[in-house]
């Protein structure tokens, strides 16, 4: 009752219909539905150490919305906009298993794919779609050796007769997810311009729905300003016509928009929020991990949609008002056996740290920071190479003071990347670091690296020096890096077919778990200051 309590106060639901059935010579009142929605859960199926988020606490909160919802006469959609897979080292080692099987449990209508999915292998990936999930994959954009991999659209009748309202949902996945490495995992990957595919796919959709939504995994850029990331969802709504509701994900954003159309930036649990609105759209993306669920209460009457409230429902989040909420006991009871598997062999202690490492979103994906030079010189001095490069998408997690195990290595370095170095002459590197260096800040693409220094004024490099040294046009630098940006991840340059390309040996966390062994299984913080 406490979370049905609490969940009315946050998200102020419509009143409970308690009135008569109109006379049958008036039209049918509105329609009311409700679309709860999440994205980029990463693998946190379970609490984290403050007991924040969780299927279980999401479960309670949806079956409260749902209950409150039902008994007023509307109707309630569940929908996941991607990336369920890599995160967390319980979740990697089982396969996503309890996030795609707890997600069935608290009822999902359907999922859009993200780039995240293609982590896994296609055998891993059809064990995930067919054997756990209890919903749809959609993407109507994806195709293999030109035939769709999955369901481009699924259309969700809520109410009957002549006062219902059929719902399409339309699932579209970020293009550059080729370049963020899934290609190369599935082979004859082919991906649609999202856009183009809207285009194709919207005549069809409206003829068998009165609501379109498209469940997009692309991201959402205020005004568009999309930097180095492909277009996202301001840039579709824009550009494609009738779509009635984006509900994203990709860049995990809480997207609350103030009047002056700029993004929110320090949205704390229970404070309004209003989506985005672009060309008729609505746009809506609940942030990342389950932190939230996303609530748009809608009404549908003679051919109109209106959202009448929008809210983000904090899942037990520090600060978040309201009492905790409880734990379902079904999906705690399908989770726990989960965790104990995935535990196994992750409570490994590899050393200490001193001081904060920070992998923080916020910080690793604008400016240079502790963990970024941890992780760089790591594979420097393990490898002997005169820079160390990494993308800020790499880095996941932060690394705290106190024993570090092997279970938090793997949060920070989840890809298990190999690590590969590349030979080259010293004009060749002012040419690529001269590309790289200028990614997007804020997006994964941002540089962290060591061994270099230079300034930047007006995009170009000046002053490049290489360990304390001006830099020699013609000499010869080892570069290292993980063979995920080595391959063009990120849209870095593709280095495969360099003559100086050499596989180290090493995967990344073997090869950090090395490193702190060789400092004497203590990291100082003050080691690394940017």
């Amino acid at each position: 009752m406490n979370a049905v309590r609490r969940a009315w106060l946050l998200a102020l639901p419509l009143a409970a219909a308690g009135c008569a059935l109109p006379p049958a010579s008036q039209p049918p009142g509105p329609l009311r539905f409700t679309v709860l929605h999440t994205n980029d859960h990463h693998g946190r199926a379970w609490p984290n150490r403050d007991g924040e988020h969780g299927l279980a606490a999401r479960k309670t909160l949806v079956d409260a919305v749902r209950a409150e919802v039902t008994a007023a006469g509307g109707h309630v959609l569940l929908l996941d906009a991607g990336d369920v897979n890599t995160g967390t080292p319980e979740s990697d080692l089982l396969d996503a298993e309890p996030d795609f099987r707890g997600m069935t449990l608290l009822g999902y209508d359907a999922m859009a794919v993200g780039n995240h999915e293609f982590d896994k292998t296609p055998a891993v990936l059809a064990r995930q779609r067919e054997a756990w999930s209890g919903f749809p994959w959609l993407a109507a954009n994806l195709h293999r050796d030109g035939r769709p991999m999955f369901e481009p659209y699924r259309v969700f009748p809520l109410g009957g007769g002549k006062g219902g309202v059929r719902v399409g949902v339309l699932g579209l996945t970020t293009d550059e997810t080729e370049r963020l490495g899934a290609a190369r995992r599935h082979p004859g990957l082919q991906i649609e311009r999202p856009a183009a595919a809207a285009q194709r796919w919207l005549p069809k959709l409206k003829a068998e729905a009165d609501v379109v939504v498209v469940l997009s995994h692309m991201g959402h850029y205020p005004d568009g300003q999309h930097g180095s990331a492909a277009p996202g969802d301001v840039e579709l709504a824009r550009e494609v016509s009738g779509i009635d509701m984006i509900v994203g994900g990709h860049s995990h954003s809480l997207v609350c928009m103030q009047p002056d159309g700029r993004r929110v930036q320090q949205h704390r649990p229970g404070d309004d929020c209003r989506p985005d609105r672009q060309n008729g759209t609505w746009i809506l993306q609940a942030g990342d991990w389950g932190r939230y669920v996303g609530r748009a209460d809608f009404e549908w009457q003679a051919g109109r949609l209106e959202l009448k409230r929008y809210a983000l429902l904090p899942v037990n989040l520090k600060g978040a008002p309201g009492p905790a909420l409880a734990a379902d006991p079904q999906v705690d009871a399908l989770l726990q056996p989960l965790a104990e598997r995935g535990r196994q062999g992750l409570s490994v202690e590899v050393g200490r740290a001193i001081g904060f490492f920070d992998g923080t979103r916020e910080a690793v994906r604008s400016r240079p920071t502790t963990l970024g030079r941890l992780v760089t010189q790591a594979m420097r001095e393990m490898t002997g190479a005169d820079i160390g490069l990494t993308s800020a998408g790499g880095l996941r997690d932060s690394l705290r003071e106190g024993p570090l195990q092997l279970r938090d290595l793997l949060q920070v370095l989840p890809f298990g990347n190999r690590i590969v170095t590349v030979e080259m002459s010293g004009s060749a590197l002012q040419d690529y670091l001269q590309q790289v260096a200028l990614k997007t800040p804020g997006s994964g693409a941002y540089l962290q690296q060591s061994g270099a220094s230079y300034r930047v004024e007006g995009g170009v490099l000046h002053e490049l020096s290489v360990n304390h040294q001006p830099i020699d046009a013609s000499g010869r630098y080892r570069v290292v890096m993980p063979s995920f940006i080595a391959g063009g991840g990120d849209g870095y340059p593709d280095l495969r077919g360099h003559a100086g390309w050499r596989d180290s040996g090493w995967t990344d966390v073997p090869l950090l778990r090395a490193y702190i062994e060789r400092r004497g299984g203590v990291l100082d913080a003050a080691d690394f200051a940017p």
